[in-house]
């Protein structure tokens, strides 16, 4: 990948996600010239707890890391708190991982990062109520607008949209982080 406009991005949600935390790093990162692909359990559109209806374009059981260049999960209560039961959705955002590719997390989307297994040794903020989550599964939890650890971007809320959107299209353009891992 030699830019953002070669770039392929996931992001992986369900229902109940926060609408801005999906619309806004989804226009940010085509805006830069990316192509978006939504990822989730759920085979029709899935909808925000805002309203918000997005179209989904691939199930998690069938989606291949292999086939993105970074991923993106939205936060919302509901949405993560389902994500980390779905398999196939932990372990699709955990081979992102294992291939040293960018991710970016806001607010409650880091509860799938924990199942998946891949914060401990990693410095991370969130939405306030995940700092001993995270602290206990290894993390070293900041209250940050944004975080940047190795290809690893996590954020706290929709007010810290933009400083996440522009320190997730920093880390899409730089491309693979050796030191991003599972």
């Amino acid at each position: 990948m030699s830019s953002i406009s070669q770039a392929r991005v996931a992001f992986l949600a369900t229902n109940g996600y926060e609408d801005s935390e999906l619309t806004s790093p989804w226009d940010a990162v085509t805006g830069a010239g990316a192509t978006a692909t939504m990822i989730s359990p759920e085979s029709d559109g899935i909808t925000g707890k805002n309203g918000h209806v997005q179209n989904v374009d691939l199930l998690a059981a069938d989606a291949s890391a292999d086939d993105f260049d970074a991923l993106v999960l939205p936060g919302g209560v509901v949405n993560a708190d389902h994500l980390r039961l779905d398999r196939a959705s932990i372990d699709f955002a955990r081979a992102f991982f294992e291939q040293h590719k960018p991710v970016g997390v806001i607010c409650h989307g880091s509860w799938i990062l924990i199942e998946a297994g891949v914060v401990d040794g990693r410095t991370m903020t969130s939405y306030p109520s995940l700092a001993t989550d995270l602290r206990n599964a290894g993390a070293a939890w900041v209250d940050e607008e944004v975080v940047v650890d190795a290809g690893l971007v996590s954020s706290r809320t929709p007010d810290d949209l933009p400083a996440f959107c522009a320190k997730v299209i920093e880390e899409i353009d730089e491309g693979r982080h050796r030191q991003q891992h599972a």
